[in-house]
């Protein structure tokens, strides 16, 4: 049995600066407010490190298993033999001039869910947190923390 978690959100800012924000794990903290840490590179085929507030004693090993810059981007985690899998997506298109729109879903999958899904606290002020996080950090003027403008 699959459970997911989709948040989508439009953003006056272009791709560019949404992605740079993206990928950017080291400023996380700063503009995500569901986010106690991120560490590693956010590159296509590395291994990521994240704590978050909905779990902050427990920390997340993800691999960066796709990335199209400034188009989409997958991050996965699992158990051996497919018995769980949870893969998050992100994903930006054009929303009209100087507009993107974001979205970001998570999937848990495998013969394992139903089982494990039952432990996981629902996420959906997480994820609406991130979402809105990204959207006043990308709005801004790069005067706020978390900016990279």
């Amino acid at each position: 049995m699959a459970k997911s978690y989709t948040v989508t959100r439009k953003i006056n800012a272009g791709p560019d600066r949404i992605w740079a924000l993206l990928t950017d794990s080291a400023a996380y903290p700063s503009w995500n407010p569901a986010v106690v840490s991120l560490e590693g590179p956010v590159a296509a085929g590395e291994r990521i490190k994240l704590v978050s507030t909905i779990s902050p004693s427990r920390t997340f090993a993800l691999s960066v298993s796709d990335l199209e810059p400034e188009r989409r981007m997958v991050w996965s985690s699992g158990m051996p033999l497919g018995l769980f899998r949870g893969v998050r997506t992100f994903a930006l298109s054009e929303a009209g001039p100087g507009e993107t729109e974001f979205s970001m879903t998570e999937v848990y999958s495998g013969p394992m869910a139903g089982l494990i899904t039952r432990a996981i606290p629902d996420q959906t002020d997480s994820f609406a947190q991130f979402a809105d996080g990204l959207k006043i950090a990308a709005e801004s003027d790069g005067s706020a923390p978390g900016s990279s403008r």
